[in-house]
């Protein structure tokens, strides 16, 4: 699969900073997703151990969930754990992992942000405007914002709101388990990223691509 370039990674923490407030603006979060176009979906995670980096990209069909293809690459850790930085740590592993997709999904779920985010570009949305794709973030634990707590039935959400913006929603994806906090990456909106996670969510907390992106990463 083709992966726009955008700049490098050799950066400090400070010009990481940078990068993100010059990014941001580029994303479109406007755009539903046509799940009725979506024929392949695509969950994304990375693991990090001993300072040694392992992303898998799962892909699987939509709406049925059967496995297509799995990628996964390994690198050293380039980055500090940094909250609000984690797309530097993962971007770029997650690069080499996606450029070697032979199937171009419609639509990912990342593990982690889309514009749930102090500077509203997690790895999701950071990632987007790398894959020129709608992209989802499917996080959690909440790393800003606040919300009421969504009833305890599956589909059930609430707002995710954060200096007066609507960022996200947080999601029961299955009754009597914690919520997942939900939000578009780029070319996406709220919406259809909760219509998409909720299409690709069973019996499990997790949708199935990030189920199966989990697994693989952690598979080393």
């Amino acid at each position: 699969m083709k992966v726009h370039h955008r700049h490098d990674w050799n950066v400090t923490p400070p010009q990481a900073i940078a990068l993100q407030k010059q990014l941001v603006s580029e994303l479109v979060l406007n755009r539903p997703i046509a799940l009725d176009t979506v024929k392949l979906v695509a969950g994304v995670d990375v693991s990090v151990k001993n300072d040694i980096s392992h992303a898998a990209v799962v892909v699987l069909s939509f709406p049925d969930l059967q496995p297509v293809e799995t990628v996964t690459a390994t690198l050293p850790t380039p980055f500090p754990y940094i909250p609000g930085l984690l797309s530097f740590r993962e971007g770029p592993v997650l690069e080499h992992a996606l450029e070697q997709l032979q199937h171009e999904p419609d639509a990912f779920i990342f593990d982690g942000m889309g514009i749930a985010h102090p500077r509203r570009i997690g790895i999701a949305a950071h990632m987007g405007l790398w894959l020129q794709k709608p992209t989802v973030g499917c996080g959690k634990t909440l790393l800003v914002g606040h919300y009421t707590e969504p009833a305890d039935e599956r589909g059930a959400y609430s707002d995710l709101v954060d200096r007066n913006q609507r960022i996200g929603v947080v999601l029961r994806t299955r009754q009597g388990t914690k919520p997942v906090f939900i939000s578009p990456g780029n070319l996406a909106d709220i919406p259809s990223s909760v219509e998409l996670v909720m299409a690709c969510t069973t019996k499990y907390r997790l949708p199935e691509p990030i189920r199966a992106a989990h697994n693989a990463a952690g598979d080393f």
